[in-house]
């Protein structure tokens, strides 16, 4: 199928950026190239870097910025080694940096690729298709305890002990394949009466998804380096979808606008650690009127960003 991506707070990240016509720009979650070429329309002399895990986002990515010819370089690799991939190109600052965090709605549409409770499809959820880690090896291979853990803190699920239990009951009879197998696990371990609030399979399957591709590891290991990759000015730019990455990224930018680790009782600083820049978004900026009702999957976005002091 296409890769349709509707590409969530685009005009207000884009003014966010802050754009430079000569600058260096960079996109670690290049997607379907929505975000990647309106920077790329305002670029003369700069040049922009779009990496993705994803073969599929690349090729569509690829084509829809065939047009900026050598002002893009497209890079298949997670956006936790972009920092040494752009070293390798001899790229050592960069002018902006986006984040856009949520699963495409390519991904989610594509059945075969199993993300998705609503296909019936095999347990995959893998981004990067190279690895060999799936959502059925976590189904199966996980201990109950394991199992619990992640669904509760992935998921932020309040039946998370019952939704594990019922899965290791049902994969002691036979493996668990498809993603409606696990959904009518999921189905039996939640009271009948809980389950008018929305798929009861949602935030389990948000779990599962987030720790096959290790999401919120990555992002904690890569926020200190894109803050340290932008030259001075530089804007970073991420769009969340669920409290948890929300968190993260609020807390370290919380750390590099205030890093001294002095007690507060000391009247003066003596740890020497300075400010590196500051969040330009005290609150986070949430989608529009117009664009929930354009795509109602960007209810939950939410953009913060972190401005490089001079």
């Amino acid at each position: 199928m296409e890769f349709n991506h509707y590409s969530v707070l685009l005009a207000e990240t884009i003014e966010q950026l802050n754009i430079k016509p000569d600058g260096i720009y960079m996109d670690g979650t290049l997607g379907g190239g929505g975000h990647a070429s309106e920077v790329c329309k305002r670029l003369t002399t700069g040049h922009f870097y779009g990496f993705d895990q994803d073969d599929a986002a690349i090729a569509a990515a690829g084509e829809r910025l065939a047009p900026f010819g050598d002002r893009v370089t497209i890079i298949r690799n997670n956006y936790c080694n972009a920092k040494a991939a752009l070293a390798e190109l001899g790229i050592k600052g960069v002018d902006g940096i986006v984040l856009d965090l949520g699963v495409s709605s390519y991904q989610l549409d594509t059945e075969e690729r199993g993300f998705s409770y609503r296909y019936d499809a095999p347990l995959d959820m893998r981004m990067d298709r190279r690895q060999s880690l799936t959502a059925r090896d976590i189904v199966n291979d996980y201990s109950e305890s394991e199992l619990f853990r992640m669904i509760r803190d992935y998921g932020e699920d309040r039946f998370a002990k019952n939704i594990a239990k019922h899965i290791v009951q049902a994969r002691a009879d036979k493996p668990i394949e498809t993603t409606f197998e696990l959904n009518e696990i999921i189905k039996a371990a939640i009271p009948a009466k809980m389950r008018q609030n929305g798929h009861p399979s949602k935030q389990t399957f948000q779990a599962i998804r987030i720790a096959c591709n290790r999401e919120l590891e990555v992002l904690r290991n890569s926020l200190e380096d894109f803050i340290g990759l932008l030259n001075p000015g530089g804007r970073l730019c991420i769009i969340t979808f669920h409290s948890l990455e929300d968190r993260i990224v609020k807390n370290a930018f919380k750390e590099a606008e205030n890093p001294c680790t002095c007690p507060p009782e000391f009247p003066v600083c003596v740890c020497g650690r300075e400010a590196l820049g500051n969040c330009t978004t005290r609150k986070p900026i949430l989608p529009s009127a117009k664009e929930l009702e354009e795509n109602s999957r960007s209810k939950s976005a939410k953009l913060r960003v972190f401005a490089k002091k001079e």
